[in-house]
């Protein structure tokens, strides 16, 4: 059995329940294990870490609705996925709103028996708190990792309100907790006002690359991917992409917009870009549906959750 997404062809794309790309949901982890199954999309349908606006918890669906005309093959890679890797729609983790070490503790649960298993994570968020369980469950099995980060905010701040666990902090958690190498590890596309300078220096003390906005414009797409990809060299890699990353004119609808950001197209290139990493996992975060008209933020999050199975497919075309 392979695990690939309806035929458009039997079942038109308006029609049947959605899923992730219209790919089978299949929660049986003994199933995927036997099947051999090389990703799982995941929601993380947690946004009370959110420190502004919240409705994140409506991201996954709406991501999952919007990626109903996502095709298998990839044009700009050159890769037919589906040839490569097969993958399932993997349902929801558990969450307990307004709980947020308690949905942790739900989420690092929900997602780590499928690194155990071999099968590569694709979270949809959710707020970017998320990443933390994410993380943990990832480094739980792999080890260190290093982060290929396209933000408009760091996260790195130490607390909110004297609180240490918000969609601001967890990669300062994540250093701490020793799940990430910052020597390996890119943030890119920080901007907007801050309180302070120590808001980007913060981040570059504790050993992450920090690339702001005017530097990727002044230097280009493929100058700071050549960056990343050396940066992180063989080392097994994560990949957070909150959509915030994208300037407000292509993706409004979002928690805390800054204006200034890379269009649609810039961010699709970006994530393309990343091929030949050592991928565990991946996460598309900060889709808030109710901030979202027409739909145009949740159809570019479907899309570049596409490129991120792209690569994965892109590396098996080429390992072969």
């Amino acid at each position: 059995m392979r695990f690939e997404p309806t035929d458009a062809m039997q079942l038109p794309r308006f029609a049947g329940v959605r899923t992730f790309m219209r790919l089978p949901h299949v929660t049986d982890l003994e199933i995927l294990k036997n099947e051999r199954a090389d990703f799982a999309v995941v929601g993380l349908p947690f946004d009370t870490g959110a420190t502004f606006r919240v409705g994140g918890r409506f991201g996954p669906e709406a991501i999952r609705s919007a990626s109903a005309l996502l095709r298998p093959y990839n044009p700009e890679l050159d890769v037919k996925i589906f040839d490569y890797v097969h993958g399932v729609d993997f349902g929801d983790s558990p969450v307990a709103p307004g709980f947020i070490e308690d949905s942790y503790a739900r989420m690092q649960a929900h997602l780590e028996p499928l690194h155990r298993a071999g099968i590569v994570p694709i979270g949809l968020g959710g707020d970017h708190s998320v990443v933390l369980a994410e993380l943990r469950a990832a480094a739980a099995v792999h080890g260190k990792l290093a982060l290929a980060h396209f933000d408009s905010h760091t996260d790195t701040w130490d607390a909110y309100w004297n609180h240490k666990y918000t969609h601001g902090t967890p990669f300062r958690r994540a250093v701490e907790e020793n799940l990430l190498d910052p020597t390996r590890s890119t943030m890119v596309g920080m901007r907007g006002g801050l309180y302070d300078a120590a808001d980007l220096n913060d981040a570059r003390a504790l050993g992450f690359r920090v690339v702001p906005m005017t530097e990727l414009r002044k230097r280009g797409i493929e100058s700071v991917l050549q960056e990343i990809r050396a940066r992180v060299g063989d080392a097994k890699c994560f990949l957070s992409f909150d959509i915030d990353f994208i300037d407000p004119a292509y993706a409004p609808g979002t928690g805390t917009p800054e204006v200034g950001g890379p269009t649609s197209a810039e961010g699709l290139a970006l994530v393309r870009g990343l091929v030949g990493l050592r991928w565990v996992a991946f996460d598309l975060v900060e889709v808030y549906p109710q901030y979202d008209p027409a739909g145009i933020t949740a159809e570019l999050a479907a899309n570049i959750v596409y490129e991120m199975i792209s690569l994965l497919a892109y590396n098996k075309k080429h390992a072969a």
